[in-house]
C-alpha cells in the first residue's frame, strides 16, 4: 500500500465525524496543488485545500486541461438553552458535488465556461421543532426541501477578453446578487438577504431556475449586471420537490420573472480587498396583498381573495472589507448589509446585519473569530390584518409581530487542516418573529465544513 492510501482514510472517517458539506458560497478554492508534495508530511494537510489531496497529481491535470471539482460537506447542529416551547437539538446539513469546465482549455472554445453542481440537503430543523417562531433559521443550511437539487447548470459566454459575460441555464439568484458569504450559521447573515425575506420569488441556494444574466465590466474595479429569473411556485412546492428537484425540466406554472440590477465595485485601499454591491429588483410575477382583498376591502373582515398586486419590487446595499493583514489573508474584515422589499406583499420586508471576522487568531492562519448583529423586520401591514383578525375572530389568535426579530451570533472556527472548519458558536435571537409573545432564544450551534 502507498503512502496516500494510507493516509486518506483516517481523514475520512475524520470528517465523517465532523459532518459533511461544502459551503455553497466557497466551494471551488480555484487553488492548485502541487503534485509533488508529499503527503506523508503532516504539514501537506496544514495547507492542502482539499481533504483528499490531489489524488496522485490528477486533480491538478485535469484543472489544467480545464475541468475542476466541488466536492464536500456542510453540518449543522443547534441547541436551544431557552426559546420555544421545549428545549431540544437538531442537527442538518448538505452534500454538494459540482464541477467546473473550462471549455477553452478542454475544447478551444474561446471564453466558454460550463458548470454543474448537485447538493443533498437532509437533516431536521430546530426553529420548527422547538416552535421557536423565528423568521430566521438557526440553521441556515436547512430549508427548500431536504432532498437531492440540480442547484447549478449553466454555460456562459465571455466575450472582449472577458469585459462582456452572458449566462444561460438554471441558476440560484442569490449566487449572482447580494452578499455571497456564509461563515454564521444564522441566515441573518449567511447568503444574498433578498432571498432571506421573499423567498417566494428570489430563490437562493440550493434552488435553481431558469435564467439568462448579463454582466459587464465597466472598469476593472466596477461592474453592472442585469438578469431576468422564472418564477414559478413550483420550485418550492414539496410534492414536486420531492420527485422533480434534481432534474434538468421545466415545471408549468411559470408566473413572471424576477429582473435585479446591480451595480459592483471591487476597490483595493491599502492592497486589501473590498467589495460593494447596490441592487434593485422588479418581479412582474406580482403577489398577494397583506391586508386588502379583491374589492380593496380589510379581507380580516370581508374576507374573500387576497388582492393580487400586479409587481414586487425592493432593493439592497451590501459592503464586505478587509481592513487589516494581508490581502485575502490574515486580518480584520467589516461587512454590513441592508435589504428592503414590498411592504404590500412581503411579510418579513426589511433586513439589516453588521459583523466583524478576524482570521489568523492565535497566530494559527485558518483560525478564526466572527461576531455579528442583525434585524429582521416583520411587516407593520401584515400586524394591522393580524391585529384586525383577532379583534373580529373570538377565540383565534394570530400573532401580529410588525417589530424586529433581532439576532447576535459569535463563532470561533477551529482549523485542524485547511479543508477542515469547525465552527461553534453561540445564538441570541430576541423578540423571534418581530413579537414579543414569543420567548427570546439562546442557543449552542456547531457548523462543519468539510472541503474534499
Amino acid at each position: 500500500m502507498n503512502v496516500k492510501t494510507r493516509f486518506r482514510p483516517s481523514y475520512l472517517a475524520l470528517a465523517m465525524l465532523l459532518g459533511m458539506g461544502s459551503a455553497a458560497h466557497a466551494a471551488g478554492t480555484g487553488i492548485q496543488e502541487d503534485d509533488s508534495q508529499d503527503v506523508s508530511n503532516s504539514s501537506y494537510f496544514d495547507t492542502a485545500p482539499y481533504l483528499l489531496g490531489n489524488w496522485g497529481g490528477e486533480r491538478t491535470r485535469l484543472e489544467q486541461k480545464g475541468i475542476s471539482f466541488q466536492f464536500g460537506w456542510v453540518n449543522e447542529a443547534a441547541n436551544n438553552f431557552t426559546g420555544g416551547d421545549r428545549r431540544t437539538a437538531r442537527n442538518t446539513g448538505q452534500l454538494t458535488f459540482g464541477s467546473t469546465i473550462d471549455l477553452d482549455k478542454l475544447w478551444g472554445w474561446k471564453g466558454g465556461t460550463f458548470q454543474i453542481t448537485i447538493t443533498d440537503r437532509y437533516g431536521r430543523n430546530l426553529n420548527a421543532d422547538a416552535a421557536t417562531g423565528a423568521d430566521q433559521l438557526v440553521q441556515e443550511v436547512y430549508g427548500r426541501g431536504q432532498t437531492w437539487w440540480l442547484t447549478q447548470f449553466w454555460l456562459e459566454q465571455a466575450f472582449f477578453d472577458g469585459r462582456l459575460s452572458i449566462r444561460l441555464g438554471r441558476l440560484p439568484t442569490g449566487s449572482d446578487y447580494g452578499y455571497g458569504d456564509c461563515d454564521f450559521q444564522n441566515l441573518t447573515f449567511c447568503g444574498s438577504q433578498a432571498g432571506n425575506i421573499v423567498g417566494s420569488y428570489w430563490m437562493n441556494w440550493p434552488v435553481s431556475q431558469w435564467a439568462a444574466r448579463i454582466k459587464l465590466k465597466t472598469t476593472d474595479k466596477t461592474y453592472v449586471q442585469f438578469a431576468a429569473y422564472q418564477v414559478n411556485p413550483k420550485y418550492t412546492d414539496e410534492s414536486w420537490e420531492r420527485h422533480y428537484a434534481w432534474r434538468l425540466n421545466n415545471p408549468s406554472g411559470t408566473q413572471g420573472a424576477l429582473m435585479p440590477l446591480e451595480f459592483g465595485w471591487t476597490p483595493t485601499p491599502n492592497g486589501l480587498p473590498g467589495l460593494y454591491k447596490l441592487g434593485i429588483y422588479y418581479s412582474n410575477a406580482g403577489g398577494s396583498d397583506l391586508y386588502l382583498n379583491q374589492n380593496y376591502q380589510p379581507i380580516a373582515i370581508d374576507g374573500g381573495t387576497a388582492l393580487h398586486r400586479k409587481g414586487s419590487y425592493g432593493g439592497y446595499l451590501s459592503f464586505k472589507q478587509q481592513i487589516t493583514g494581508t490581502a485575502g489573508g490574515e486580518g480584520t474584515t467589516l461587512f454590513m448589509n441592508i435589504a428592503k422589499a414590498d411592504r404590500n406583499t412581503a411579510q418579513t420586508d426589511a433586513q439589516y446585519s453588521l459583523g466583524v471576522q478576524y482570521k489568523g487568531i492565535f497566530d494559527r492562519p485558518n483560525d478564526a473569530v466572527g461576531f455579528a448583529v442583525g434585524a429582521t423586520h416583520n411587516s407593520s401591514y401584515y400586524a394591522s390584518y393580524a391585529r384586525l383578525y383577532n379583534a373580529t375572530h373570538p377565540g383565534t389568535h394570530l400573532i401580529a409581530g410588525g417589530g424586529y426579530e433581532k439576532v447576535a451570533e459569535l463563532y470561533y472556527q477551529w482549523s485542524p487542516v485547511a479543508a477542515i472548519q469547525i465552527r461553534p458558536n453561540l445564538q441570541y435571537v430576541a423578540d423571534p418573529g418581530g413579537s414579543n409573545e414569543n420567548k427570546n432564544v439562546f442557543l449552542f450551534g456547531l457548523k462543519t465544513v468539510v472541503n474534499f
